[in-house]
Parts: C-alpha cells; structure tokens; sequence
C-alpha cells in the first residue's frame, strides 16, 4: 500500500494550483471555494543526486525517482466538524491520509477571494486546527461513551483504554492537537491511530506566497516557519503559480528564471522531499541489468523481505537472500562486477533492515 500525503488548507490557499504543479494532473483551479470535491491524487518525483550518479555508471535505458503520493483535498470551513460546506466528506477524506501538508496563503491578490475576507495565515490555522480538534473530540467522545459501557462489567480490562481515552479528550479540549503532546508509543498514540484522529498525522507547512516575496518569503511566511520551527515540523515556501507556470517550461528555461530570483531549486523538489523526510521515508536502489536503475521508497526499519516486496510480490514471498552495498562504495568501485571482485557485497538474510541509499539485489525462489 502507497503513503499518502494530503495538501488539507482553507479554500483559495492554493491547495489545487500546487497539486497541479507536483503532478500536472490538472485538477481543476477556480477562485472560489469548493473547485475540489473529490480529492485528486498524483505523485511526484523525488530528486536524488543519488540515481543520477547510478545512471551515469550503468548507462540504463530507464531511470525511474523514488515518489511521493499527494491527494488534493477540498478546502475546510468554519463549522466543517458539523457538516458546513460539505465538511464531514472532506474530514473523511484526510483521516485516510498518512501526513498532512498545511497550505497557508501568505500572499495578498485581490482576484482570489479569502473566505474571512482578509489574508491572515496563523488566523486561517487556528480555524483549521479547531475544526480537526472538534472533528477528532467527537470520535474521541463517541468512543468513551462506548468503553465506558463495556468497563462496568470488565473494568480492570478496560481501564488502560478508558484512561487514554480520557487524556485524549482533556487534551482536544483543552486546544491541544494529539500530535504535539502523544508521544510515540504510548497508550494515547497507539489509540490516535487505530481511530485516524486527525491531529495525530505528521504535518508538514507549505507557505504559499507571492513571486514577489521570493525567495525569502516575506513577513507573513516568516511567521509560519517560527510556528513550524516551535513544532519541529518541516517548512518550505515556495509560490504555488509560479511553481504551476514553470513546470509547463522547458527545464532549463525554467531553472534560469528561479536562478533570476534567487531561488536555487524547485520548490516543488522542496516540497517532495520534505515529504519523504514527514513520511520518515529511506531509499533503496535496484539495478537490473542495463535495462533500469531505480529508486524506491520505504518506511524506516523495513526489513529486506518487505523491501523486496516492493520491487515484486514473488520476491517477499520467494526470498532467499539479499547482495547489499551502499550507494557510496558502488560508485566508488565502478560498477557491480567491479565491487564483486573487491568482495565488498554483503549477503543479509530476512532480519536486515535496509539502510539508507543501499543497493540491493534481492534473490528469490520462484
């Protein structure tokens, strides 16, 4: 099953305009809420220095980036928690999503109307936060109310749960999003989960701002990324338009213009592997043969079965062993034989958890 990172923001932040820059799915674009009801899904590249210093060695026909999948999801209103403006379809849509990307309009047009009438980013974050926070309150509650029943004739059974529900529902009560307090592993995160409570997903910030603000961000951004930074979250700030105009150019065309604004790569690549980083994604590497050299994402700890899983279903099921060099010793050896015939390929068996920026050739049993 894919990872899935949901763009989730007010209406007319420019959720839809940067989805369709990351995946040039032309999801549609309008200025005026509600242009996204189902939400549109597309991936986008993940560039790695890494795979072309592969290509160059093997001289593939095909060289195909690791990825990273996004849903444009419609934007939220007051109220969403009680159904306004269709928002209990659109919360179902991101408790499926494995991390959120926060898009926050940190820039002023007066063609693209704001729902609250003026531009304000941390105001627009407070409301979204507060209708995740109550979407999540009343799962929470719903919940209770059920343990609470089932406690009076099993307490002892029960009261782990009851007593992690009840934090759960101190803490959304009190204003607190779950993953800002839950720390990884405990009762209330492992409850968060199994319920895809909406303030327990990794969240990453986008700051959408205007060309003019780049590449910098300007004032409005600045405060995004101090908010970003208290929470250790991810940032990048980047201005959706422009990203969608660009990504129509030629490359090169395209990387002298950000070059004329200061801006040293895509911000598109930005937001990719900031969602790789959220994700806690690694890299692996394949090579097969002249014909493709490839790179695949996988969760952190993935054992090689499971990463040979990715590459086929036969080869999870059929696995022997996996032949393991990293990235950096292969290309300093030259090429597969060469690293062979230096005796620097490792054999792993089933408990090796692949590594970041290994290279690996899994055998299988058919």
């Amino acid at each position: 099953m894919s990872l899935e990172i949901g763009i989730v923001g007010l209406p007319n932040v420019g959720k839809s305009t940067l989805f369709n820059a990351l995946t040039r799915a032309g999801a549609a674009v309008a200025p005026y809420p509600f242009t996204t009801i189902e939400p549109n899904r597309g991936v986008a590249a993940v560039p790695d220095p890494r795979l072309e210093a592969l290509a160059r060695m093997v001289g593939p026909e095909r060289v195909t980036p690791a990825t990273v999948e996004f849903g444009d999801i419609a934007g939220l209103v007051r109220g969403a928690h009680r159904g306004e403006g269709l928002g209990n379809q659109f919360l179902s849509h991101i408790r499926t999503v494995d991390a959120v990307a926060v898009v926050c309009r940190c820039f002023a047009d007066p063609n693209v109307a704001h729902v609250d009438g003026t531009v304000d980013p941390l105001r627009d974050l407070e409301i979204l936060d507060l209708e995740l926070m109550l979407a999540d309150l009343e799962i929470v509650e719903r919940r209770l109310d059920k343990v609470r029943s089932a406690s009076k004739a099993y307490p002892k059974e029960y009261a782990a749960e009851l007593a992690a529900l009840e934090a759960l529902r101190t803490h959304l009560q009190a204003g607190e999003r779950v993953a800002l307090w839950a720390a990884e592993g405990t009762a209330e995160a492992t409850l968060a989960r199994e319920m895809n409570l909406l303030t327990a997903k990794k969240r990453l910030y986008v700051a959408n701002v205007g060309e003019d603000d780049l590449p910098d961000g300007g004032p409005m951004a600045r405060e995004i990324a101090r908010l970003a930074d208290s929470e250790e979250a991810p940032i990048v700030v980047l201005c959706a338009q422009l990203e969608a105009d660009l990504s129509e150019w030629p490359p090169e065309e395209a990387a002298a213009y950000r070059s004329a604004l200061g801006i040293a790569s895509s911000g598109l690549d930005a937001l990719a592997q900031a969602g790789y980083r959220v994700l806690d994604l690694i890299t692996f590497f394949t090579i097969t043969g002249g014909r493709e050299v490839r790179a695949w994402p996988i969760r952190r700890g993935t054992k090689a079965p499971q990463a040979a899983g990715k590459v086929h279903s036969q080869m999870e099921r059929g696995f022997i062993r996996a032949e393991v060099i990293s990235f950096e010793q292969l290309v300093a050896a030259g090429s597969w034989q060469a690293a062979r015939e230096k005796g620097i390929i490792r054999t792993e068996g089933r408990d090796y958890e692949v590594q970041e920026g290994d290279v690996c050739l899994f055998r299988f049993s058919q």
